[in-house]
């Protein structure tokens, strides 16, 4: 009989003790314990289980648990003879920054100070007990949510100190989302000051730690070494193309697979895999996000799961007001293609504003992207699977939001051919939209190329099912902007060209919306749509000119 699936479980314990479906991941604790490394840093996509394992470990190795080794009687660990007497004797700190989030450094900072005075609270018995002396008990007792900077930055040094003693063995420190804050921090503009006290909690605890035996860090990132971790040179870093425990967090097409038999779910293998594989790990294919899996056991219904459980905001802002060649690369991951990248694993977030390799590589590391093959330095990039592809197309929706109406308004009338009203709609939804593109480093207005790419992705989107869009190709003498390619070939195909208004060359709007025209004419731009079955008479051509946020369209 199938278990019972559970949603949303993160304690071992539970899980367990619930009996509800689990995939056995618990040959991890044998692997990472016998590669013997002091400080582990595994960095996956969100929801793939780092929390559970998280609390696996706890559950395994902390003396908290010792005696409660009957959970695991049923699972791949309990067959080794000698783990059995591991369990549950080591002093365990296990902390998490995966609610570290706020809009400024003091509300981060004041929340990671609860989390070590929560922390300290738990072990209030070491002062009890007679086992610190009086300056131990001092540093102590100045553990409160107003503690000062060095206080935070050796509080969880100290901490080890304090157990060290105490048991009479070294601790084992788990920090699950270590990177949360420092996204947090990203978005809100104070990062040198929250990089600051990281890098000092981190320098204390993993590196100049005499009461450290193990060290196990989680995040989606692999932030910079000289961000916060530096001189960490016993940091041994587990990246999604790593070999190393690639099929421990995700799950295999062959637990899928498995789990849906028990399930009866087998005729929907295909659709399964549609739907979420292609995360790759390594050497590792085809791994399914076990997010989304869980909820369709669980539900039996194909769904966004794992997309629509964040707000993906910092990837909506960073391909928003990214370049015109991140948008035309974005186009293409849209219309199923591959993108040729250099990825650097190590994320240096103060270059995701002006390098667009650093945000394809964050994105590869948040799961939104998979590599299909990797060519010298470059490595060739797709979207995950179709469940990522309804995100993205969703997100380029949003980015019309202000003016929703209005921008399905003006496709109807471009469809329909209708040039007043098309003029009538464009100009409402860039006033609304045009700043919405721009990356605040400029005055609003002052590239518009950042907002036409923008529609341009909002009409492959919109547009999809009637239309092949492409941009920024060859075709003719030239390079068009904009070429609608009708699916049914009785319907018109339309070439569009956008101008920026160049006071020395026009003296007018209407003269731009001219030359837009005129080079579509000159540059042969229709070559194209003639070449695929589309008569001359079935091409429209439309000139677009800006002028700040002003548009004419003739």
């Amino acid at each position: 009989m199938a278990k019972t699936v559970g949603i949303g479980y993160q304690d071992f314990g539970d899980l367990l003790r619930e009996n509800v479906f689990y995939i056995d991941k618990t040959y991890f604790i044998k692997d990472w314990w016998e590669n013997k490394d002091m400080v582990t840093l595994v960095t996956r996509p969100r929801r793939f289980g780092k929390t559970l394992t998280m609390s696996m470990l706890e559950h395994f190795f902390s003396n908290r648990y010792a005696g409660q080794g009957k959970i695991f009687e049923k699972l791949s660990i309990w067959e080794h003879e000698e783990y059995r007497e591991l369990q549950g004797t080591y002093p365990v700190i296990n902390l998490s920054f995966a609610n570290v989030k706020g809009s400024d450094y003091q509300d981060v900072r004041q929340m990671v100070c609860h989390i070590v005075t929560d922390l300290y609270s738990q072990y209030a018995f070491l002062k009890e007990r007679g086992s610190l002396n009086d300056k131990d008990r001092e540093f102590f007792d100045g553990i409160t949510i107003d503690m000062q900077d060095s206080d935070v930055k050796l509080s969880i040094l100290q901490l080890s100190k304090f157990l060290c003693q105490y048991y009479g063995k070294k601790v084992i420190i788990l920090l699950d989302e270590y990177d949360t804050p420092m996204q947090e921090a990203y978005v809100g503009g104070y990062w040198e000051e929250l990089a600051g006290l990281v890098r000092g909690i981190f320098n204390s605890a993993f590196k100049t730690n005499p009461y450290l035996e193990r060290a196990v860090l989680t995040g989606i990132t692999r932030i910079s070494k000289e961000s916060i971790f530096s001189d960490l040179n016993n940091l041994e870093v587990v990246t999604t193309t790593s070999d190393k425990y690639a099929d421990v967090f995700g799950f295999t097409e062959k637990e899928v697979f498995a789990a849906m038999e028990e399930m009866g779910l087998q005729d929907q293998k295909d659709e399964v895999k549609r739907w979420y594989d292609g995360f790759n790990f390594g050497q590792e294919k085809d791994i399914y996000n076990p997010w989304s899996i869980i909820h369709f056991l669980g539900k039996r219904k194909f769904a966004a799961y794992w997309v629509n459980s964040s707000s993906n905001g910092l990837i909506s802002k960073l391909i928003r007001e990214g370049s015109i060649d991140m948008k035309e690369d974005f186009e293409m991951l849209l219309r199923g293609e591959a993108i040729k990248s250099e990825v650097d694993e190590e994320i240096i977030f103060s270059q995701l504003d002006d390098d667009d390799e650093a945000v394809w590589s964050l994105l590869l590391a948040g799961g939104y992207l998979k590599v299909l093959g990797i060519h010298g330095q470059e490595y060739e990039l797709a979207l995950t699977n179709h469940e990522v592809g309804l995100m993205f197309s969703k997100m380029a929706k949003g980015w019309f939001k202000k003016d929703h109406s209005a921008y399905n308004a003006f496709i109807k009338a471009l469809l329909l051919g209708d040039l007043k009203a098309m003029n009538a709609y464009m100009n409402r939804v860039a006033l609304n939209t045009f700043s919405y593109f721009d990356t605040g480093k400029r005055p609003s207005g002052a590239e518009p190329e950042r907002f036409y790419h923008g529609f341009v992705l909002g009409l492959l989107v919109e547009m999809s099912d009637r239309y092949l869009l492409h941009s920024n190709r060859e075709s003719g003498f030239g390079r068009y902007d904009v070429m609608l390619e009708p699916l049914n070939k009785e319907e018109d195909g339309i070439i569009i060209e956008f101008k920026v208004h160049d006071p020395a060359a026009e003296e007018t709007l209407q003269d731009t919306v001219q030359a837009a025209l005129k080079q579509i004419e000159e540059k042969e731009y229709g070559q194209e749509l003639k070449k695929r079955g589309i008569p001359e008479g079935h091409i429209r051509k439309y000139g677009f000119a800006f002028e700040g946020k002003r548009v004419l369209i003739g």
